[in-house]
């Protein structure tokens, strides 16, 4: 049973890590690269260690596996909210397809600061 769940965490990894990989190939700007990016590697990566801590099955193994996957949970999001920050403020160019842009109207590009109310959600 145990070799089973290894196998299906890996092959689920393994599918995860290749949307990614995929989805920064095809996606058309960085923004929805980063998305593509950060999600499904984040859940590939998950995957893949959690596998690693069911095949060893060790309580020391474990545990780091799983404050990986923590680590990795944490730490991705806010990379690429980082990165495309930077982006942003350097004026990387958007998909053609691009409709809202709520940061346009408020965002001084010359003082890097908000000007003006964003919107509540």
């Amino acid at each position: 049973m145990r070799d089973w769940l290894v196998a299906l965490f890996m092959v689920l990894g393994a599918l995860f890590t290749l949307l990614a990989a995929v989805g920064v190939l095809r996606m058309p700007d960085v923004f929805t690269r980063l998305q593509a990016a950060t999600k499904s590697a984040s859940f590939g990566t998950g995957a893949t260690i959690l596998s690693v801590a069911i095949y060893f099955g060790e309580l020391g193994i474990s545990t780091r596996a799983l404050l990986v996957i923590v680590f990795i949970f944490l730490t991705a999001p806010v990379a690429a909210h980082m990165i495309a920050r930077a982006a942003y403020r350097l004026g990387a160019p958007k998909w053609d397809g691009t409709v809202v842009d709520e940061l346009a109207k408020n965002y001084n590009p010359e003082t890097h600061t908000l000007t003006g109310d964003m919107p509540d959600r």
